[in-house]
């Protein structure tokens, strides 16, 4: 899995449709999220740190998860299936630590309002992001290029005799 952060909300051209972009921490990679108008409205609300005069849905989940104290560890985006994602809770209260399966956009405005971590399997980050730093991506790629043809066979092969102990 994959630490990535919020690095904000965008419009997509053509639909006009809100996007979350998840960036990684190496700001390698992105991954838009296309969520819906209010799910759009709660996150820039948590960004900024906006709070409404009365709990809105999100606001009033941390209250429950603090008033039962109980915490929410992280959230995972772990699938990606017919062009929808799919996320899980992490909530803790005391030893009992349960998976609640959720929206991702929902996921995310909860992770921001609890400070909790983010995190997104590799498999969706490798089907569904979108490179950020492609210089970075190519002088990465030609280090390994460069690593692999100064390898020789003998860097393969076994130096020097072990005991019977060191085997095990």
């Amino acid at each position: 899995m994959i630490e990535m952060k919020v690095a904000g909300i965008a419009l997509d051209a053509v639909t006009r449709s809100p996007i979350v972009l998840l960036r990684d921490f190496t700001e390698r990679r992105a991954l838009p999220i296309y969520i819906g108008n209010d799910q759009a409205k709660a996150i820039i609300n948590a960004i900024e740190n906006q709070a409404p005069p009365r709990p809105l849905t999100h606001d009033l989940l941390v209250n429950l998860l603090e008033a039962w104290d109980m915490t929410l560890e992280r959230i995972v985006i772990h699938s990606l299936q017919d062009n929808t994602f799919y996320a899980s809770l992490t909530v803790v209260q005391g030893d009992v630590k349960k998976e609640i399966d959720a929206r991702p956009s929902d996921a995310i405005a909860l992770a921001l309002r609890t400070n909790c971590t983010i995190w997104v399997l590799e498999e969706v980050i490798a089907d569904a992001s979108i490179p950020v730093d492609r210089d970075a991506d190519e002088a990465e790629r030609q280090e390994f290029r460069d690593f692999i043809s100064s390898l020789r066979p003998e860097d393969f092969t076994q130096r020097g005799k072990f005991s019977s102990e060191e085997a095990q």
